[in-house]
């Protein structure tokens, strides 16, 4: 059973940044990709960002240019860099993982960790 512990988060000011970071423990020796997913208040969940176990990464467009996802030194470690932030990024952002091979299908996420950006 993989456990995800997230950090980071916090409120920040329109234009601000804010880093998550995101450490798995538990799992096994497959391949992992991680990602965040986000929630707003009234909106769907939305997958931001994502990154391969080769470090390949992966931005939605809404926040190409401003947030950076990248792996960690450790091993099933992963930051998300966010700058330039708007109001609309005001959500739950959580932290998520899968073997390659089932990714996205069957990530588990964790607990998750708020971001408010006022104006």
């Amino acid at each position: 059973q993989v456990r995800l512990v997230e950090s980071g988060g916090g409120s920040a000011q329109a234009g601000g940044s804010l880093r998550l970071t995101c450490r798995a423990s538990g799992g096994s020796d497959d391949s992992y990709c991680m990602g965040w997913y986000r929630k707003g208040p009234g909106k769907e969940s939305e997958r931001v960002a994502s990154v391969e176990s080769d470090g390949t990464a992966h931005h939605v467009d809404a926040v190409k240019g401003r947030f950076t996802i990248a792996e960690g030194d450790a091993k099933n470690t992963v930051s998300l860099q966010m700058k330039n932030l708007t109001v609309e990024d005001t959500a739950m952002y959580y932290c998520a993982i899968a073997p390659c091979g089932r990714w996205p299908r069957d990530v588990s996420l964790g607990q998750g960790t708020q971001v408010t950006v006022s104006s």
